[in-house]
């Protein structure tokens, strides 16, 4: 390369007055190298006397920057510093680390858990969004038992389309809405199979509406040989 030629792999910070590598300032699309015009370091000094300057215009002050060696991590619960073996996994932080240790990570969590009323209302709220008076108060408008049958009423039924919550049932007759993928129709032509085999329902369903609407009441029996 000519040494009249300029070196485009390089730039000079107008603050530091050191030349550096154009990895080493920040990204932009106001310059026509897409570099911006300060390196990274003195970007970050103006970055931080500029929110120094607003904090002070609002009566605030900024958090002093704490200093980590390379390998360890700040515990803003406990304010104490740990080795990153000390931090779980967090996919959606920077540095894929969870932001308390994992004592006080833990902690959150059982007093996150206490203020959403224990791991069940918890549960609840999060994948139904119904309460746990919610659903008791459905197992005893249900009669105390599945909504199907007479078995031990344990398991929320909803639309998994909508998300509606449509009863609570037994884990068999939640087991078998989920094989038949909440389809009447297969429904009905489980009953007709059932039948051509020399079984018999218990209950008759003459009619029916959508899912949402109605639990069907269907149970067999052995003809007696």
């Amino acid at each position: 390369m000519d040494y009249l030629t300029p070196d485009l792999s390089f730039k000079r910070c107008p603050d530091c007055g050191e030349t550096k590598a154009l990895q080493e300032f920040t990204l932009s699309k106001k310059n026509r190298d897409g570099r911006g015009t300060y390196c990274r370091q003195c970007f970050a000094m103006r970055d931080r006397l500029y929110r120094e300057r607003r904090a002070a215009a609002a009566g605030r002050t900024l958090r002093q920057r704490r200093v980590v060696p390379s390998g360890m991590k700040y515990c803003a619960r406990c304010q104490t510093t740990h080795p990153l073996d000390n931090f779980g996994r967090n996919r959606s932080a920077r540095d894929g680390l969870t932001t308390y240790c994992r004592p006080c990570h833990n902690a959150a969590g059982k007093e996150a858990l206490q203020r959403a009323g224990g791991s069940r209302d918890y549960h609840l709220r999060r994948r139904y969004g119904i309460t746990g008076a919610d659903f008791d108060a459905m197992v005893e408008a249900q009669g105390g038992t599945c909504a199907v049958c007479d078995g031990k009423p344990e398991h929320v039924d909803h639309d998994h389309e909508t998300g509606k919550v449509r009863g609570v049932l037994c884990f068999n007759c939640n087991q078998a809405l989920g094989n038949v993928r909440d389809d009447p129709a297969v429904l009905q032509g489980l009953i007709r199979y059932l039948r051509r085999q020399g079984m018999r329902s218990v209950v008759r369903v003459d009619e029916y509406s959508p899912p949402e609407h109605v639990i069907f009441e269907v149970a067999y029996r052995h003809l007696s040989a």
